[in-house]
């Protein structure tokens, strides 16, 4: 029996169809490194990186191509922004609903002098964004919001962020972990200042690429995390102080972006509206579904109003986990359980500490899937309440 897959939020998959091939081309025919290389292989490989970052710059626009910055992931991307911006004294703003990736370095931080407070959600995980101006202190320095909850899919005000940001002289940071290729971003239009992103989800790209764009301005304000060989400059030990080579030590991870580079083509060619639309259509299916199960708790927006296709649902007969294995050993059916990295997020919810049964829908999926998904949470429901 086929499996369906509907953990998406974690990684899409499949990729995109032009992935796997643009990885093993370059693996299998050319090889070469980046910078580092007199060879016309290296330079057809930093072509192709450079117009990566051109269509990451274009599609969330961002300011240059150059201050687009490769990453092994967002976490990475985030821990070298907030590590790096960040120093005693200083004080931000962040939403209720942060992934661990931003709370544990957050954490870390709050032990050398930095202090953070938390914006208030409604319990559907919607920013309480009438909040902000009373939240301010003299050595507020930034706002960093997740764009779109990983838990319950509910969607922030990044451009109000974005506005009330700049009002304020602060500066506005984005994790558009859940967002980046599903939603449309415009740095520059919703003044954002720093994009934090992964390729392995909403950009249907490979595991083990991400980045994050920032502005010129704030680009010389943040002090590297990682330093070391970048290939240029090789004359002195000083840190680069050109971009992208400053925040882009070592060897990057070349077949990641390549594969990168061939899923945001493809996203060019059908269009994130399109996939968006189809896969909010496929949550609309899945909540009104829901709604004819009395067993099973919907968790963030009741319907397709200001969400994307990430849904966490509670049975009220079994524990979230016993649900999730029976999907997955009866009917093969893949989610994610648990507390999903997000455990202030699940307080907001009311789901903590037993969790969720979370269901993300991608490109890939059918009306037919979401219909047997559907049936097969009815069966369970029945079956454990004999």
């Amino acid at each position: 029996m086929k499996s369906i897959y509907a953990d998406n939020s974690s990684t899409s998959f499949p990729k995109a169809p032009t992935v796997a091939q643009a990885m093993y081309d370059y693996i299998s025919y050319n090889g070469a490194s980046v910078h580092r290389s007199s060879n016309e292989d290296a330079y057809q490989v930093e072509r192709l990186l450079l117009e990566t970052r051109q269509q990451l710059q274009q599609l969330l626009g961002g300011p240059s191509p150059k201050y687009v910055i490769f990453t092994p992931n967002v976490t990475t991307s985030l821990n070298m922004v907030l590590q790096g911006l960040f120093s005693a004294g200083d004080h931000l703003l962040i939403s209720s609903l942060e992934h661990n990736a931003v709370m544990r370095p957050l954490h870390q931080l709050s032990m050398k002098g930095v202090s953070y407070s938390t914006i208030p959600s409604t319990p559907q995980g919607e920013m309480i964004t009438s909040t902000l101006e009373s939240l301010l202190l003299p050595t507020t320095k930034a706002i960093l919001v997740t764009h779109v909850s990983n838990v319950c899919g509910t969607i922030q005000p990044i451009a109000e962020i974005g506005a009330f940001c700049k009002e304020h002289n602060l500066l506005c940071i984005v994790d558009a972990a859940q967002s980046a290729g599903i939603l449309p971003i415009h740095m520059k239009d919703m003044n954002i200042d720093i994009l934090c992103f992964t390729g392995h989800k909403g950009l249907l790209g490979p595991q083990g690429v991400g980045g994050f764009l920032l502005t010129k301005d704030v680009a010389h304000q943040i002090h590297p995390l990682l330093t070391g060989g970048t290939g240029s400059f090789s004359h002195t030990i000083e840190i680069p102080t050109t971009f992208p080579d400053r925040f882009e030590p070592g060897t990057p991870n070349i077949p990641g972006i390549l594969g990168l580079h061939a899923s945001l083509s493809y996203l060019n060619t059908v269009g994130i509206d399109s996939i968006y639309q189809h896969e909010l259509s496929l949550t609309k299916q899945f909540i009104c579904g829901l709604q004819e199960l009395p067993k099973y708790t919907i968790h963030g927006m009741p319907n397709i109003h200001n969400r994307t296709a990430v849904i966490s649902i509670s049975p009220n007969h079994c524990d979230p986990a016993e649900l999730a294995h029976n999907l997955e050993e009866t009917y093969h059916i893949i989610t994610r359980v648990g507390l999903h990295c997000a455990p202030t997020a699940h307080q907001v919810l009311g789901t903590y500490p037993r969790g969720t049964v979370r269901f993300s829908f991608g490109y890939h999926n059918t009306a037919d899937e979401v219909d047997t998904i559907l049936n097969s949470l009815d069966l369970l429901q029945t079956t454990q309440l004999l």
